[in-house]
């Protein structure tokens, strides 16, 4: 089976983007495919480059770089979502006129259009958060 999967909350605001990050390496361990993974509204915050929480706690961002890295899986981040929120990658930013370049090793930032086009293309789509 083919997920496409959306995270809109926030890594320190809920446990929404661990439950998909955990669904996430349990389909993978089972075959299924994950096509994407749109993370949109407060959901952004785990494609900060400079997130740095305490050495006790997850680290959400590395670890979605991690299952980015091993399993090819497609981390878009909403740009409309990221720019209100100050997420910037190094292309956005010097359109703007700043030095920003906070997007984490692993993620892209795109449109809707990505996350239609995974909805269309996916046999199951799932929201978390």
């Amino acid at each position: 089976m083919k997920f496409a999967i959306q995270v809109n909350s926030s890594p320190y605001q809920s446990n929404a983007g661990y439950t998909a990050y955990q669904f996430i390496n349990a389909a993978l361990a089972a075959g299924h495919e994950i096509f994407r993974v749109f993370f949109y509204q407060d959901g952004i915050y785990h494609a900060f480059k400079y997130a740095t929480p305490p050495d006790d706690e997850l680290q959400f961002t590395a670890q979605w770089s991690e299952l980015a890295r091993l399993h090819r899986v497609d981390l878009v981040v909403c740009i409309s979502a990221a720019q209100r929120r100050g997420l910037l990658h190094s292309d956005e930013a010097k359109r703007q006129g700043k030095q920003d370049d906070d997007l984490a090793d692993g993620f892209r930032i795109s449109g809707l259009g990505q996350l239609v086009e995974a909805t269309l293309v996916a046999d199951r789509f799932i929201v978390f958060g």
